[in-house]
């Protein structure tokens, strides 16, 4: 099946070395990821929200609206995704169909929070989160409903921001014994942070480096240096593409043409090269004519 083989990819990945995904909140961003040459890409839930649908990170969207934009994603690229989940889209009975519905998508992976819903974006104040047992119950619910034993389940914690570092090893540790995969420690705040999480817990670690938040924006080799075997980027592209269009946007309305940008313009061939569409033929990837 593709998504075993997908997932599959995904942990040969993990043992082979580090990972850099970077973050999409579409599929034809997750082609241009693909065609730089990276060997996976992370799935954003904030950049599902924000792009989508013009709201904040605070878990609005379901667990309908997820897995469909999620599939659109895995299914347009041959490399591996990984998407976030949330808190899971409810308790424990909620992460088992949360997964059943993300490996019938087609992911290779998610990452499930210890955060109270609703949800916030873990480098801001505010969160709340469930008690450890909660969420070792979800974790090992995530891991009964998974069918392809390669489908990779991360637990992250939010406990450094909320409690202090000694939880946050302590709740990954827990969570690690209840039967996660990876572990996500969000918003570590130091390069010494990261490097003692990584003594401390013994399974492939993710590194987030968000920007404007509160972890120092390491290097991927650095990262790689200090054992972690996953960086994101969740929102660098988004960020980029909006400071981007709102400059176009102003322009516009002063200028009354958009001649002067065609030249940082994304042609039309060149988009239909990175879909792969032949106009001429009217034939694209997965399609079939009568």
């Amino acid at each position: 099946m593709e998504n075993q083989s997908k997932a599959a990819t995904l942990r040969a990945l993990l043992k082979s070395g580090c990972v850099a995904l970077p973050g999409v909140p579409n599929a034809a961003l997750a082609r241009q990821v693909e065609r730089a040459g990276f060997s996976a890409v992370y799935l954003s839930g904030a950049g599902m929200a924000n792009a989508t649908a013009g709201v904040p990170d605070i878990g609005l969207l379901s667990l309908t609206e997820v897995a469909q934009l999620a599939g659109y994603v895995a299914k347009a690229v041959e490399i591996p995704t990984i998407v976030d989940a949330d808190t899971g889209f409810g308790g424990a009975e909620s992460v088992g169909r949360t997964v059943y519905e993300l490996e019938r998508a087609g992911l290779a992976g998610c990452h499930l929070e210890d955060q109270e819903f609703p949800k916030r974006c873990g480098h801001l104040a505010g969160k709340r989160l469930v008690g450890a047992e909660e969420m070792t119950r979800k974790i090992e619910a995530a891991v009964a409903a998974r069918r392809d034993p390669d489908f990779l389940i991360m637990a992250r914690t939010d406990a450094r921001a909320v409690e202090d570092f000694k939880s946050a090893v302590t709740r990954a540790q827990k969570y690690v014994e209840a039967g996660a995969d990876a572990i996500f420690p969000e918003a570590l705040q130091t390069a010494d942070e990261f490097e003692a999480f990584a003594r401390e817990v013994r399974v492939p670690l993710l590194a987030n480096m968000t920007e404007f938040g509160k972890s120092p924006l390491l290097s991927f080799r650095e990262l790689e240096g200090l054992g972690y075997r996953m960086v994101i980027f969740p929102m660098s592209a988004f960020r980029v593409a909006m400071k981007t269009t709102g400059e176009f946007f102003r322009a516009l309305k002063e200028q009354g043409t958009q001649a002067a940008w065609l030249e940082k313009m994304q042609t039309r061939k060149e988009l239909y090269d990175l879909l792969e569409y032949d106009p001429a033929a009217e034939r694209w990837p997965g399609y079939e004519s009568d």
